[in-house]
C-alpha cells in the first residue's frame, strides 16, 4: 500500500512550482502600445469629425457629395455661405460638376476617387448636372452664414 505523506514547500519538484512573471517594457512594447493609442485616437476623432470647429470658432463642416451608381449622394446639400463643398467621384466611370447658371466653375472630368471641391458662394440655390451624363443632377441650397 501506497501511504501519503504531507508535501512542504521544499519537497515540490522546482518545475512544479509557481512562477510570476514581471512584465517590462522594452521600447518596442513601448513603441506598439503608443502606436495603438494613437490609432485609437485618430479613429475617434474621424467617427467625431463630422463637425468640427477652428480655433476662431468657424465651422468645417464636411460637406461631402459623393458620386456612385450614376447619381449624386445627396441629391440636395444644405450649407452655408463661405463653406466648402467637395464631390468625390466613387464610380470606374468619369463625370463633372457643372453648375446650371454657371454659380462656380465646372470641373474637369473626374476619373474614379478624384475630388472636386468649390466655395459656396452668396445665399441661393445651385443647381448642377454632370456634362457627361446629363440626367445625373443636384442641389446645393447656400444659407447665409
Amino acid at each position: 500500500m501506497c501511504k501519503a505523506s504531507p508535501l512542504s514547500p521544499s519537497s515540490i519538484p522546482t518545475s512544479a512550482k509557481s512562477t510570476q512573471t514581471m512584465i517590462t517594457l522594452t521600447p518596442k512594447n513601448k513603441m506598439a502600445a503608443l502606436s495603438c493609442g494613437i490609432a485609437f485616437l485618430n479613429l475617434s476623432l474621424f467617427a467625431l469629425g463630422g463637425e468640427m470647429k477652428n480655433a476662431d470658432g468657424t465651422s468645417t463642416k464636411q460637406n461631402r457629395i459623393e458620386i456612385k451608381d450614376f447619381a449624386f449622394n445627396p441629391q440636395t446639400l444644405t450649407v452655408k455661405s463661405g463653406e466648402n463643398v467637395t464631390w468625390i467621384n466613387r464610380d470606374e466611370e468619369p463625370h463633372t460638376v457643372v453648375s446650371v447658371q454657371k454659380q462656380f466653375k465646372k470641373s474637369t472630368a473626374l476619373d474614379t476617387d478624384q475630388e472636386f471641391t468649390i466655395t459656396a458662394g452668396a445665399p441661393g440655390t445651385y443647381t448642377y448636372f454632370c456634362s457627361v451624363h446629363p440626367k445625373m443632377t443636384g442641389t446645393i441650397v447656400v444659407k447665409k452664414s
